[in-house]
């Protein structure tokens, strides 16, 4: 099999043209949890060819019921150390660099001073989700940003549209009314779901990393907004 030949059902669907220019593209990718890690996983397999991946947290026990890195032989490890060896496996030719830290507001500038093509959005905690949804808005780069995976079982309610389109996601109308205090008011791609969130399901954190609460989530659905993540990011860049 040639060097491409791994690929080769992908170039069967979408074209050489489009295939080589994936292999060309550059992704960021911020947080590596439930929805970013598939996410990572999605774009890499889909043929990326270069990924920068965030993520500062380390394996918990409880991760393993919904994120790719979470296994009981990897509690403990940093969770974009585990993405490296997993995504390097898939494609040893990927160019991947790995940030082990959070994204905080100070360091946001920073870390987007990469040349990307697309920035995927996988954080779950408000304040550096806006801000980073605002700094790379106003770097003017394509954006797809995770709403809430949390409280939900049914991924045939997901849909994909601008953030201002967005219906019945608790955090969606949040980012939309903080971006709006900036003057942003649409140009960014969300994922979310039309299915109402159990809030039953919810319990309160410590608060470290600027997140005050969580809800109870499910195996797939933080897979299928990754799914669902990835394919805005690559329809997007195989399209000349």
């Amino acid at each position: 099999m040639t060097q491409a030949g791994w690929t080769s059902r992908t170039r069967l669907l979408i074209g050489d043209d489009a295939a080589d220019r994936l292999s060309r593209s550059h992704v960021l990718v911020v947080g590596q949890g439930g929805v970013g890690s598939y996410a990572s996983e999605f774009l890499v397999r889909a043929g990326i060819g270069r990924l920068t991946i965030v993520d500062g947290d380390v394996v918990d026990p409880s991760n393993r019921n919904r994120q790719l890195p979470a296994l009981a032989t990897t509690e403990g490890r940093y969770k974009v150390d585990v993405m490296r060896e997993r995504l390097q496996a898939i494609n040893p030719d990927l160019q991947l660099v790995t940030i082990r830290e959070f994204l905080t507001p100070p360091q946001i500038d920073r870390i987007l001073a990469g040349n990307y093509d697309f920035v995927v959005d996988a954080i779950d905690s408000l304040t550096p989700k806006v801000m980073l949804l605002l700094r790379a808005y106003q770097k003017e780069l394509r954006i797809v940003s995770s709403m809430g995976a949390g409280g939900k079982v049914d991924p045939t309610k997901i849909r994909i549209a601008d953030l201002n389109e967005t219906q019945k996601c608790g955090l969606a109308r949040f980012v939309r009314k903080r971006l709006r205090k900036h003057g942003v008011d649409g140009g960014i791609t969300a994922v979310y779901s039309l299915e109402e969130t159990d809030e039953g399901s919810l319990m309160y954190t410590d608060g470290s990393n600027f997140k005050k609460s969580a809800f109870g989530t499910v195996s797939y659905l933080p897979a299928a907004y990754g799914g669902a993540c990835a394919s805005v990011v690559v329809r997007e860049l195989s399209t000349p």
